[in-house]
């Protein structure tokens, strides 16, 4: 357990147990076996196919503690993993997931390296495929909180999932209709006193972040309870970069490269340690 400053209160719930650091209260994130936290961007997706349930599978199969993917709806209101918000970049097709339906995004092809055949999954198929498996790091693009917490919890997922926040909206909604789900958003980067920290988490209670906006911040950041997964993956993702993000003493990185990355810190001796869920 990290060695921050805590009221420890216990009650039942909604089956969670709750935390109270100082005057905010958190959820705890999904568990992990390991210290140090992988997180697969869109799945393994310079292997297999971005937001795939083969990119996801080839994740599991690396052993990363997270698999990181999009959501968005279709027109006729179905849940589907997709990071742009059009089908143009990643499919053999054409136009706005939203102004798509069901139907015919079921008919596109996904495009591939390997000349298989992958489709663009459901997000019913990506928790079947997570489940007691991976965690998931859910990038809510666009789409509708009470649906997706709905096939959450038809799934049984509601303690494997973090949800990435986009926009204030989803988070008053998430907030409101989950309350039992961990959140995560970016911190602005105006934010440069412990007191204007406290004071944004106390409006807008997170449970963890992809960035710093200043690195005198971090022991307050770790006060208040808050977990830290940068974002590492980019083109020249290396060593150097990974040791860089670890130095400044987060709980884990998002990464383009989950097999080098956990070679990396298996070589190290740096995958086990403490488990990162307050």
């Amino acid at each position: 357990m990290m060695n921050c400053k805590t009221s420890l209160l216990t009650f039942l719930f909604s089956c969670f147990v709750f935390i109270t650091f100082g005057q905010r209260t958190i959820v705890p994130l999904p568990k992990c076996k390991n210290g140090f936290i992988v997180i697969a961007h869109r799945g393994s997706h310079l292997i297999k196919p971005e937001n795939s349930i083969a990119a996801i599978e080839e994740a599991i199969n690396l052993g990363a503690d997270y698999v990181e993917i999009d959501l968005r709806t279709t027109r006729d209101g179905h849940l589907v993993l997709i990071h742009n918000e059009t089908v143009d970049h990643t499919t053999n097709g054409k136009g706005r997931i939203g102004d798509l339906n069901l139907d015919q995004v079921e008919k596109l092809v996904l495009n591939a390296k390997d000349g298989q055949l992958y489709r663009l999954p459901s997000f019913k198929e990506a928790l079947k495929a997570c489940k007691n498996r991976i965690n998931i790091y859910l990038d809510f693009k666009d789409a509708d909180v009470a649906q997706a917490y709905k096939e959450i919890k038809s799934a049984g997922m509601e303690k494997q999932v973090l949800v990435y926040i986009n926009k204030a909206e989803q988070y008053k909604s998430w907030r409101t209709l989950a309350p039992n789900m961990p959140l995560m958003s970016g911190l602005p980067k105006s934010i440069k006193t412990k007191e204007e920290l406290t004071f944004f988490l106390y409006k807008m209670p997170l449970e963890a972040t992809d960035n710093i906006p200043n690195e005198a911040l971090f022991d307050a950041m770790r006060e208040n309870g808050l977990s830290v997964f940068l974002d590492v993956q980019m083109p020249d993702e290396d060593a150097v970069k990974w040791k860089a993000a670890m130095d400044k003493g987060v709980q884990g990185v998002q990464t383009d490269h989950p097999e080098a990355l956990i070679k990396y810190l298996q070589t190290n001796n740096l995958r086990n340690g403490t488990k990162v869920c307050f």
